[in-house]
């Protein structure tokens, strides 16, 4: 991918696993910094990875040709504030926003600028396994849409949405859907231990069989999703009499209504920040 001069505003997990998984791929280190509050979080990045640190967004928005907008949702509009009151300049800068609930339009009303890119990442993305959904307006070069989209792929896979509201649906499918899965193997691990396993167990049986059901849909790419369940599924047999416990309590109904509503919440959230 083209080295640009990278900045990242923010020093969180996502910050870390980023520059991580750009370092790992031979990104330079001496072209990236970070910037954060907090020295000690900045200290262990130089420390691990070798980057530029500093306290200051000012002098990172100078030095940088790209920075991501890595501040927690609610402080983006004061940090940018109080970047332009230090006459802070953006022009000239792409920015690549991972921050959820700020739409396009609200990024270049706090920025003055419109060489702007969002993207959605989810947790995994922190072991490399992400799933990052990304949006450009028309006016984005296409040059600029490759260095983010390789530079999310250092942690993971990307999808690029054709229109913006596509990142909420990013959302419901990718960025809030690890909670889900997490919520079924928590519901799962406690009936084991109800039934006499010892939580560590119950653990190992539930980790375990979801890793390797994730496998077999990522090493079967042309089976599809429902072949696969049926392929467990033998006529008359526990699986079966599982799956039809599942539909008939509407599972597919139940799934698509939390969907929905984290579409929902999603949409309301770009109204608030």
């Amino acid at each position: 991918m083209e080295e640009k001069k990278l900045a990242f505003i923010g020093a969180g997990n996502m910050s870390r696993s980023l520059i991580s998984g750009l370092i790992q791929a031979g990104y330079p280190a001496h072209l990236i910094m970070a910037t954060n509050p907090s020295i000690s979080k900045l200290e262990k990045l130089a420390a691990d990875f070798g980057i530029h640190i500093s306290q200051d967004n000012g002098q990172a928005l100078e030095w940088a040709q790209a920075v991501v907008l890595a501040v927690k949702p609610q402080m983006m509009a004061s940090m940018l504030a109080d970047l332009q009151a230090q006459g802070a300049k953006l022009d000239n800068t792409l920015l690549i926003s991972i921050a959820a609930g700020i739409n396009v339009a609200r990024l270049q009303e706090m920025t003055g600028q419109t060489r702007i890119i969002r993207t959605m990442p989810n947790t995994p993305s922190l072991l490399g396994l992400g799933m990052t959904g990304l949006y450009a307006r028309p006016n984005i070069s296409q040059g600029d849409r490759d260095y983010a989209e390789h530079m999310m792929q250092a942690v993971g896979k990307t999808l690029w949405v054709d229109e913006e509201d596509g990142i909420n649906h990013i959302i419901a499918a990718a960025g809030s859907a690890p909670a889900y899965f997490f919520l079924f193997m928590e519901a799962m691990a406690a009936h084991a231990i109800q039934s006499g396993f010892s939580e560590q167990d119950a653990r190992l049986l539930v980790q375990q069989t979801a890793l390797g059901a994730a496998n077999m849909v990522v090493a079967n790419p042309d089976t599809g999703l429902g072949e696969l369940r049926a392929q467990v599924t033998s006529k008359g047999g526990t699986t079966a009499q599982a799956i039809a416990h599942f539909q008939e309590q509407g599972l597919e109904h139940l799934v698509a209504n939390a969907m929905t509503a984290a579409v929902t919440r999603a949409r309301e959230l770009e109204t608030q920040l």
